[in-house]
């Protein structure tokens, strides 16, 4: 019934909203097509015929006034003016500005450059510095870079496959992470996961792995090292 993120299923809403109008598109067919109608066509009609004098009298007169107080409206209406004691005051509990967060929904219909973007973005969003998607042809096994506050190097490779990742790709990134790019902090993102085989090479390498219940925490707002369990000293 629900998604990942906890939305409501697409097509069941869809269909709830199906029922409710028809729903209340038979309630007000009745009314109109029995009260109303009923109302109009005999009660109504039927004290204009008995009176006849009368309903052009309370016609007229309603007419008139309404007439009346439009034209007193237009001609006497006075401008509101604002005074100071009006004037808006900021509230001490002004709202927190809105903090970055991703649904994963969101993160798996990105293009592969914006799942890396995002990555990138959400770094920003911890408060690491100089985050920068670096990836693209030739990137050797990175595509986001930061550095922390006690400038540690982050390189991070983003994989956004539909399958979890294997073994042979987190050999590929130990080969560069720390050997080519001088990482201090070597992560690997997959959006659906790794392997049982790719989890046992990267702990028995010291590298860490956000798979997809750790990115989810990171995307819906919890800073990287609360996720990854890294200890950083207090900015």
């Amino acid at each position: 019934m629900f998604d990942e993120d906890g939305s409501l299923d697409p097509t069941l809403k869809f269909l709830l909203y199906v029922v409710l109008a028809l729903a209340v598109g038979k309630m007000l067919w009745e009314w109109l097509t029995e009260d109303v109608s009923q109302w109009i066509t005999v009660d109504l009609w039927g004290v204009i015929a008995d009176h006849p004098w009368w309903t052009g009298f309370i016609v007229t007169g309603g007419l008139a006034m309404l007439l009346l107080l439009g034209a007193l409206l237009s001609s006497h209406g006075t401008p509101a003016y604002v005074t100071p004691d009006d004037a808006f005051e900021p509230s001490d509990d002004a709202a927190e500005p809105d903090v970055l967060t991703f649904k994963m929904k969101q993160l798996s219909a990105m293009t592969a450059t914006g799942f890396e973007q995002a990555c990138a973005d959400l770094l920003a969003r911890d408060g690491f510095r100089r985050p920068l998607r670096v990836g693209g042809a030739g990137d050797l096994g990175v595509d986001v870079t930061a550095r922390d506050d006690e400038d540690r190097l982050l390189v991070l490779q983003c994989k956004q496959y539909q399958s979890p990742v294997g073994s042979g790709h987190v050999q590929k990134f130990n080969g560069t992470a720390r050997p080519h790019h001088g990482a201090d902090i070597p992560i690997m993102i997959a959006l659906n996961g790794f392997t049982q085989p790719a989890v046992d090479f990267a702990q028995y390498h010291q590298l860490i792995l956000v798979g997809r219940p750790e990115l989810k925490k990171w995307a819906h707002g919890q800073h990287l090292y609360d996720v990854i369990g890294i200890q950083s000293t207090p900015q």
